[in-house]
């Protein structure tokens, strides 16, 4: 298992989040991989209320892991026996061991990086980008957006397109019109 690597982000000189990304595996040795969860949780802060309004420093966590586990999670939490791209887990209890009295925990996000590289291929955009969307979307149900209104969806997607425009990624809904 390969160490938690901290992010910070600033705003107005105080700590304004934190990201720590876990890799399970040999991910992070992919070129830009944690540059872009760097990069989309920095834009998730820039552009979702909930996030940049926080009175305490977010945190998130994110998990790099491999299909067994990614599989294991999805049919022990959602009930669907596969390995899925991206889980979100929000957090609503007391603070676990190792965080601080003045973090907004938010929750944390698994990505299963087979399934994020297959997907990346197939859809002919980098690995890299792919990874923002997914890291923007985890996020994005932390706070409680979700797919499954039809409504809900729509906003979702339309916030999601803005925030991946902002670090120059295509909009991965395009070709699904």
């Amino acid at each position: 298992m390969r160490a938690v690597q901290c992010f910070e982000y600033l705003r107005d000189g105080r700590v304004a989040g934190r990201l720590d990304v876990q890799d399970t595996g040999d991910f992070a040795a992919v070129e830009g991989l944690l540059a872009a969860c760097q990069q989309a949780a920095a834009a998730v802060d820039e552009m979702v209320e909930q996030y940049h309004s926080q009175a305490l420093p977010w945190v998130v966590s994110i998990r790099l892991g491999g299909e067994e586990e990614g599989r294991a999670m999805n049919r022990d939490f959602r009930g669907k026996d596969y390995a899925t791209n991206v889980l979100s887990f929000g957090h609503d209890g007391p603070l676990e061991e190792g965080f601080e009295e003045d973090d907004a925990y938010v929750g944390d996000i698994f990505i299963c990086m087979p399934v994020i590289i297959a997907e990346a291929a197939e859809q002919g955009k980098s690995v890299a980008d792919h990874l923002r969307h997914m890291v923007v979307h985890g996020m994005l149900h932390l706070v409680g957006y979700d797919h499954e209104d039809p409504t809900m969806a729509k906003a979702m997607e339309a916030l999601e397109i803005e925030i991946l425009a902002s670090l120059k990624v295509a909009n991965p809904y395009a070709d699904m019109a």
